[in-house]
């Protein structure tokens, strides 16, 4: 029987394929953290990863950004850099780790200046096929500001994706902000039909902006579009890509709350609290807001080597 993700061990999370990690997020019942980190930017503390300082806060999974899979980077680490980064990433947090990649839409209208991606950092299927062979457990097909991502984008990486890599690594699809993109700003960025088109080219989890944290993002709709995606048998990931990771605590419960009321099964805190990661005690305010201090302190304190 699968663990839910509160109770997974290193031991355990060894073990576990695709299926049994979405289902052991499932089962948590609305109870998962995800915290993302910038590996290539300097750790806060020097001698610590910032990816263990998230973990330390009660971070269930690791997710990194700006993720090159050609020159793979996580800096505060034993290794910080090649093949064995994402290896290292595990042996020292004992957590399932996911790398942002980004379908950019040559032909989207940009808000500013784009900005250009190195070729390891874009949604492609050989791309995905590097990570997984880096131990990644997770992609998400997002857009950092000014990338000039797209939903019509998304999708079709998700299709080609899909197809060529084929079931073996969860695949998470949305945009937290606009990335960028001027046709889709605000309520504009995920809608009902959007969701389902995710789903249909094979997305396992629809990434959706938290309410509050974008424009027109309200519980209301967010409710609606994951009554939409959970009656298709995908879960949601909420995300705080608005650097609001870096607000007072009462602003992080109220965000945590209304994603819960509304549905969320995964919780996501961006990068940009600090530089390249969220402030940690929001970390801890915001898993304590969905699942007490039982469950916080629990995934705090469990040891890597259980």
């Amino acid at each position: 029987m699968v663990k839910r993700i509160l109770d997974v061990n290193t031991s355990d999370m060894i073990k576990m394929a695709k299926k049994d990690i979405i289902e052991s997020i499932k089962a948590a019942e609305g109870r998962t953290i995800v915290s993302e980190v910038v590996g290539v930017f300097p750790p806060l503390f020097g001698d610590v990863s910032n990816v263990e300082l998230v973990c330390a806060f009660g971070a269930d999974i690791v997710l990194l950004n700006f993720y090159d899979v050609n020159e793979p980077q996580v800096l505060g680490l034993p290794i910080e850099k090649g093949e064995k980064v994402v290896e290292e990433v595990k042996k020292l947090t004992g957590r399932f780790v996911g790398i942002n990649l980004e379908p950019v839409d040559p032909e989207a209208d940009t808000v500013g200046e784009r900005v250009k991606l190195t070729e390891g950092r874009i949604a492609t299927p050989e791309n995905v096929k590097k990570a997984i062979e880096h131990g990644v457990d997770m992609i998400v097909l997002t857009g950092n500001p000014k990338t000039g991502v797209t939903n019509k984008e998304i999708i079709k990486s998700i299709k080609s994706i899909r197809q060529e890599v084929g079931d073996e690594i969860i695949i998470i699809a949305g945009k937290m902000h606009g990335a960028g993109s001027s046709n889709e700003l605000g309520s504009e960025i995920m809608d009902k039909d959007i969701a389902l088109k995710f789903i249909e080219a094979g997305s396992d989890i629809i990434l959706l902006p938290a309410p509050g944290t974008v424009p027109g993002i309200t519980i209301e709709k967010t409710k609606e579009i994951i009554d939409a995606v959970h009656k298709k048998g995908a879960l949601v990931m909420t995300t705080i890509g608005t650097s609001q990771e870096g607000a007072d605590k009462q602003t992080i419960r109220t965000i945590a709350l209304n994603s819960k009321m509304a549905g969320a099964d995964m919780h996501h805190l961006g990068d940009a609290g600090y530089t390249g990661v969220a402030v940690p005690e929001n970390i801890m305010t915001y898993s304590i807001a969905i699942r007490g201090k039982r469950h916080t302190y629990r995934r705090m304190a469990r040891s890597i080597n259980r």
